[in-house]
């Protein structure tokens, strides 16, 4: 019979995960994450035993069947794990099996911080560091329905301030799993930009991707162009091939203001990071490029004069601020204002390695990012850059709100399937994989 135990995701200490282990005898160790009542298929844990031992791994787990009603079933598939799988929200479901192996790893590591709530993240990241971690694709076991959530709701968890504390317990162990993986950047590396050279035709553009946004395009845009601002702007507006109203509203916008710049791309394949990409090399494009998504608006007429002080002030390549959760009517949604304050100077590009996005609005300085360059996807693009520049350059910060981010049922992640939520996670995961690599092997090269 093999030994099971509890060890909540959060909230449990190193020191009672090492009592834990060293306290079991056996070779393997079942471990449930979570307060749900585990049902196995015949057979499952051996199967599991086998899987991990024929894999030399420290640690596996599987798939799972979710019983939301007594009537249905609903498959949970996992993401593989990679070396980019540093976020402490990655979903092993519920259910995870330690070898002896992994144990005897974990526990002879010594020197690691002591965290108060981080104990199950600190041991995973510990047996990555040197076993391989396993995913059966099989559903070898069954759970009742624990959050019913829209995606679109639990994506925000970790920004919610009441978790801040958990937070920052989580910053302390992925702080020190990239100091011991060569990964980790030093304060003070990101290099400060001086004034660009490149001859802009105004100071500031604000960029909007949209596609069939009918009811928030006009606002979005009014937000814009009625920003108050000591210098020149444009408005540019990629519209990818809208089939509903959202071309006529916009054709109507840009003949009554010269300075809403509307392009139809001649392609038909890109996504919202193919329509920053072509946005950006426009020859209309100003020295900083702004981000506002077509159904979200700026808080305030000075949004937009806030970023480029920041950009001048600082010698940043990018600049992010804050926003606030809000409803298609503009009421605030919990948790309200998202400022992301685990970002700081010192460890704010290690941090950005474990949470799953930087914030908004999201700002450029236009040169750097058409070095950069935006991959061809609709999700994660904005990320991708944020990654990339973090590893290089200074970003800066404005904790103060700037921006109205409405959630309704148009948004794109409102609803999404696990199985669209796992190929996200596993597009971003890849991006920190080749973001860890490329600075480990920067630092070897210091």
């Amino acid at each position: 019979m093999i030994q099971t135990v509890q060890i909540p995701l959060y909230g449990s200490s190193t020191e009672l995960v090492r009592n834990i282990l060293a306290s079991c005898s056996g070779q393997f160790l079942a471990v449930c994450t979570g307060p749900v009542e585990v049902t196995y298929s015949p057979q499952a844990l051996e199967r599991l035993e086998q899987f991990a031992l024929q894999c030399g791994a420290g640690m596996a787990y599987s798939d799972y069947l979710i019983i939301p009603n007594p009537d249905s079933i609903a498959p949970a598939p996992v993401c593989d794990l990679q070396t980019g799988s540093v976020r402490d929200d990655f979903d092993f479901g519920p259910l995870v099996l330690l070898t002896r192996a992994g144990m005897d790893c974990y526990l002879a590591q010594k020197d690691l911080v002591q965290s108060e709530t981080g104990g199950f993240y600190q041991m995973r990241l510990a047996i990555q560091r040197h076993l391989p971690i396993v995913c059966l694709h099989q559903p070898l076991y069954s759970v009742g329905e624990t959050d019913s959530r829209a995606s679109g709701v639990r994506q925000f968890d970790y920004v919610n301030p009441r978790n801040r504390s958990v937070q920052i317990e989580m910053e302390k162990v992925c702080t020190e799993h990239l100091k011991l993986t060569g990964a980790y950047l030093e304060p003070g590396q990101g290099l400060k930009v001086s004034e660009d050279c490149g001859n802009y035709p105004v100071t500031a553009s604000v960029i909007i991707p949209v596609r069939n946004r009918e009811r928030t395009i006009a606002d979005a845009v009014e937000s814009a162009l009625g920003q108050e601002c000591t210098f020149p702007f444009n408005v540019i507006v990629v519209d990818n091939h809208s089939t509903d109203g959202t071309t006529a509203i916009l054709e109507r916008m840009a003949a009554a203001d010269s300075r809403l710049v509307h392009i139809i791309p001649e392609r038909t394949d890109l996504g919202i990071g193919g329509c920053w990409d072509l946005a950006v090399r426009d020859s209309r494009t100003g020295q900083f490029a702004v981000q506002l998504d077509s159904d979200d608006l700026y808080s305030s007429p000075g949004t937009l004069q806030t970023i480029v002080d920041k950009f001048r002030e600082g010698g940043y390549a990018m600049v992010i601020g804050s926003y606030r959760m809000c409803d298609f009517q503009l009421e605030t949604l919990p948790p309200g204002i998202i400022d992301h304050k685990e970002w700081t100077d010192e460890n704010g590009p290690n941090n950005a390695l474990r949470i799953n996005g930087l914030g908004a609005p999201r700002a450029f300085r236009t040169g750097i990012i058409r070095e950069t360059g935006f991959p061809n996807v609709s999700y994660g693009e904005d990320y991708a850059v944020g990654l990339a520049i973090s590893g290089r350059w200074r970003i800066g910060r404005i904790f103060d709100e700037l921006y109205l981010c409405r959630r309704w049922e148009g948004n794109s992640d409102a609803a999404l399937s696990r199985e669209r939520v796992n190929a996200n996670n596993t597009y971003k995961d890849s991006l920190r994989t080749q973001e860890i690599e490329s600075r480990i092997q920067r630092n070897r090269a210091r």
